[in-house]
């Protein structure tokens, strides 16, 4: 089912928090940015500023989710809508949980809120082949490079789409 902006809602469901095995995932808050700016800046040589985050949680139609466990934040994903379109904007994973199917729930998390069938756009780095493997296993394909997208090093980065359905 398509969702519009107008229809998005993040609010847990009301028998509680969203919940996958061993961890919680829930809409981020502003009183989550310190938490988000710490697993942000420990993930990426050219970490987003808190002005960056603080505008997408500020956009009623995008999709800001957290994923905890009893150690606190370990996951985030921000995903912005742009009309017809959803664009995966910033995924990241703290290093001691990463390969653990996290990211993978975060996205499944995203797809039933936002909309399976929906479509979503990303820009991912060329040499970030584990990322790559793992959008490919949820239907995204290349679709042009962004050439010296990443300012920290020129790096190129692919333009991934996700038009249609397919199974993992």
């Amino acid at each position: 089912m398509r969702r519009s902006p107008e229809t998005l809602d993040m609010r847990p469901p009301a028998t509680g928090l969203r919940e996958a095995p061993g961890l919680t995932i829930r809409a981020l808050t502003y009183g989550d940015l310190p938490d988000v700016i710490a697993v942000e800046r420990r993930s990426f040589p050219a970490p987003w500023s808190l002005a960056m985050f603080v505008l997408e949680l500020s956009k009623p139609s995008s999709v800001c989710v957290g994923a905890w466990s009893d150690e606190g934040l370990i996951a985030y994903l921000i995903c912005s809508r742009y009309h017809t379109v959803w664009h995966l904007m910033n995924i990241a994973v703290r290093e001691d949980h990463r390969r653990a199917g996290i990211a993978t729930t975060l996205i499944d998390h995203l797809f039933g809120t936002a909309g399976d069938h929906d479509r979503y756009t990303l820009e991912v780095r060329v040499s970030n082949t584990e990322a790559i493997r793992m959008y490919e296993s949820f239907g995204f394909r290349t679709a042009g490079v962004r050439r010296r997208y990443y300012h920290d090093n020129n790096e190129d980065a692919l333009i991934m789409w996700r038009t249609e359905v397919r199974a993992r």
